[in-house]
């Protein structure tokens, strides 16, 4: 059967990496928001100029926006394929969409991650984190470093460091975050579907927490 989950958490959180050893464990579709309204961005679509600005202003880009982006890409995977949601749903009109989605096509949500990690430590890791504009490969000045400093292992390209990811616009998107995606929580709180993970151990460590509750 079919897995579908959705892996949630504040900026920061290590939802890229969970979602990373979750989607090679289980064989998931990994739909990133993140990722495709970065993409949207760098392509000047018109969804990207329109994201664009909600984002570097530490902003929710609109439900509008992220749920087509969304249900269209639901459409066109397999009925035998799971899937893994990051990022998405983050607002409890998302929530009821993405329900609706997954129903057209004979699907349900069967678990949701919840990677809790304290606003402070979110505000470290962000203010450190490097990024490869060719592969997107994620880094950290000091917590995931780089073999040369400054450069990308994969590609050789120059990191660089993500418009959003200074401390003013960190604290308005936790501000936002703590606002507009607590009802979430609770919204799959009572479906009985939340596993709560703090972040104490290794990235490692964290994976087989995650591992045990879903096996």
């Amino acid at each position: 059967m079919a897995l579908n989950l959705v892996i949630f958490g504040p900026p920061g959180a290590g939802k890229g990496t969970q979602s990373e050893a979750l989607r090679d464990k289980y064989n998931l579709e990994h739909l990133s928001t993140g990722d495709m309204l970065r993409e949207a961005v760098k392509n000047g679509t018109e969804t990207g100029l329109l994201a664009k600005q909600y984002m570097e202003g530490g902003k929710l880009v609109p439900d509008e926006v992220v749920i087509k982006i969304i249900s269209d890409k639901v459409a066109t995977i397999a009925a035998d394929r799971g899937t893994l949601f990051d990022g998405f749903p983050r607002t409890l009109d998302q929530a009821a969409a993405l329900d609706k989605a997954l129903e057209g096509n004979g699907r349900k949500i069967d678990a949701v991650v919840f990677l809790n990690v304290p606003d402070e430590e979110v505000v470290t890791r962000l203010c450190g984190r490097r990024m490869c504009p060719a592969c997107n490969a994620i880094y950290h000045v000091t917590g995931k470093p780089p073999k040369k400093e400054g450069v990308c292992d994969n590609e050789g390209a120059a990191l660089i460091q993500r418009a959003d990811d200074n401390e003013t616009v960190i604290r308005q998107r936790l501000d936002t975050y703590h606002s507009q995606t607590q009802p979430v929580i609770d919204y799959y709180g009572k479906k009985n579907l939340l596993k709560e993970v703090g972040l104490t151990g290794s990235p490692q460590e964290t994976s087989r927490k995650i591992f045990e509750y879903l096996d």
